[in-house]
C-alpha cells in the first residue's frame, strides 16, 4: 500500500455524543460569562446511557440554571425530558489556583494551568486550514443543515465524517470520503446511502473544485439506528483532533471546551492559531506552526517555537524578530486583544475551532498582517 502524500482528517456532528458534553459545557460557560464576565469556569461533562453527569469548579456571581442548559442542549437535538437523567455536581474553583490566576494588582492574569499549545496556518485553502480538516467539517456541516431543514429524511444528528486527500500530485485530489450517520429503523438503505453521495460529498467535493471519483463509505458498519449517548458513552474534550487540525499539525495538551479564557489550554491555542495565521497571510510562509509552553500563575509564555516547515519567505530569525514586536504575549493581554472574556463559545463546541469563516472569531482575523511586514 502506498500512501505517500495522504493526509487524512475527521469531523463529528452536533448528535455526537462527546459533542454533547462540549456544548454543554461550553454553554454553561457562556451563561456565566454573559452575567459575570470575570467567571473563573473549568466545568466537564459526562454522558453515558440515560445519566447526564456535569462537574468541575466554577467561581462566579452568575446565577445559572444548569439543569435547564443542558435541556435546552438536548432538546435541540430531538431528546426529550424522560429520554435523561441528570446530576449536577459543581463545585468552587479551588483558592490555591484561583490566587495564581488572578493577581493582587488586578492588572496581571497568570496562566490557569501549564500547558503545551499549537497554532497552524496554511496557505492551501481560503481559511488557512487544512483541506482533509476544512473537507470533513463541510461533509457535518451539510448533512446537519439538510437534517434541519427535513431534507435529509430519516437521518439523525449522531454523525461523522472522515476525509483523505492526495497531495502526491499537482493538484489535490479526494482519495475517499467516509459518513456514518444515525438513523431511524426501516429506511431504504440504498436510498440513503444515494442521498450521502449525491446530496452531501459529491456537492462539497465540487464546492472545493475537486474530483468526485472518489471512494465511498456510507455507514460501512451496518444500521446505525441507536446513537447519542444511548449509544455510546460521551466526554468533554475527547475530541482535541477534531477540534484542531486533523492529523496535519501537532496538538497541545490540553481540551478547549467547558474553560474560560484563563486557562491557557484554551485561549493559548487560540492565540497561536492567531500568530501562525497572520504570518502566513503576510506571505512570510506557505505553513507554519506555533508553539507556545505556559507555567501555572506565569503572565506569560516561558517558550514560542515558530517552525514554517522550510517554506519561509524571509530568514526564521525575523520571523521570530517580527512576531515579537507585533504580538504581546501577556495572558491578560491575550485575554484584552482576542476579546474572550464574552459568551462567544458554545458555536465553537461543534465543526471545530478554527477556520470558522461562518463564525466572527477574534482569533481568526488577519489584522497582524501590515505590523508584522513593517516590524521584518
Amino acid at each position: 500500500m502506498n500512501n505517500m502524500g495522504l493526509y487524512t482528517s475527521e469531523s463529528v456532528g452536533k448528535g455526537h455524543p462527546d459533542k454533547i458534553c462540549d456544548q454543554i459545557a461550553d454553554a454553561i460557560l457562556d451563561e456565566c460569562l454573559r452575567q459575570d464576565k470575570h467567571s473563573r469556569v473549568a466545568c466537564e461533562v459526562l454522558a453515558s446511557n440515560r445519566l447526564i453527569v456535569v462537574g468541575g469548579e466554577i467561581s462566579t456571581k452568575a446565577y445559572v440554571d444548569v439543569i435547564k442548559v443542558i435541556w435546552d442542549i438536548l432538546k435541540s437535538l430531538g431528546y426529550n425530558e424522560t429520554d435523561f437523567n441528570i446530576l449536577n455536581n459543581i463545585n468552587r474553583q479551588s483558592p490555591e489556583i484561583n490566587k495564581l490566576v488572578d493577581k493582587a494588582d488586578r492588572r496581571t492574569i497568570g496562566a490557569g494551568d501549564q500547558g503545551i499549545v499549537y497554532g497552524y496556518a496554511t496557505n492551501k485553502t481560503k481559511s488557512f486550514m487544512p483541506l482533509s480538516t476544512v473537507l470533513a467539517h463541510e461533509l457535518v456541516k451539510t448533512a446537519t443543515k439538510l437534517v434541519d431543514q427535513g431534507k435529509f429524511k430519516g437521518a439523525k444528528y449522531d454523525m461523522k465524517s472522515q476525509v483523505t486527500v492526495d497531495w502526491s500530485q499537482t493538484k489535490p485530489q479526494i482519495n475517499n470520503m467516509l459518513m456514518s450517520i444515525q438513523h431511524e429503523a426501516n429506511i431504504n438503505k440504498k436510498t440513503f446511502h444515494a442521498f450521502v453521495v449525491n446530496q452531501i460529498m459529491k456537492p462539497v467535493a465540487k464546492k472545493y473544485d475537486l474530483n468526485t471519483d472518489f471512494k465511498v463509505r456510507v455507514n460501512a458498519a451496518g444500521d446505525f439506528i441507536i446513537g447519542g449517548p444511548i449509544g455510546d458513552t460521551g466526554l468533554t474534550g475527547r475530541k482535541i483532533v477534531v477540534d484542531n487540525y486533523g492529523a496535519v499539525a501537532h496538538v497541545g495538551g490540553g481540551a478547549f471546551s467547558g474553560k474560560d479564557y484563563t486557562k491557557v489550554d484554551r485561549s493559548g491555542a487560540y492565540f497561536a492559531r492567531w500568530i501562525a495565521k497572520n504570518i502566513v497571510a503576510a506571505k512570510l510562509a506557505d505553513r507554519c506552526e506555533v508553539e507556545l509552553t505556559f507555567a501555572i500563575g506565569e503572565p506569560k509564555p516561558i517558550t514560542m517555537r515558530i517552525d514554517t516547515f522550510n517554506t519561509n519567505t524571509v530568514s526564521i530569525e525575523k520571523i521570530y524578530q517580527a512576531v515579537n514586536k507585533t504580538f504581546d504575549m501577556e495572558v491578560a493581554a491575550i485575554i484584552k486583544v482576542l476579546e474572550l472574556d464574552r459568551p462567544i463559545y458554545q458555536q465553537t463546541a461543534v465543526f471545530g475551532h478554527f477556520g470558522r469563516d461562518d463564525l466572527d472569531l477574534s482569533w481568526e482575523k488577519t489584522n497582524q498582517v501590515k505590523s508584522l511586514l513593517k516590524n521584518i
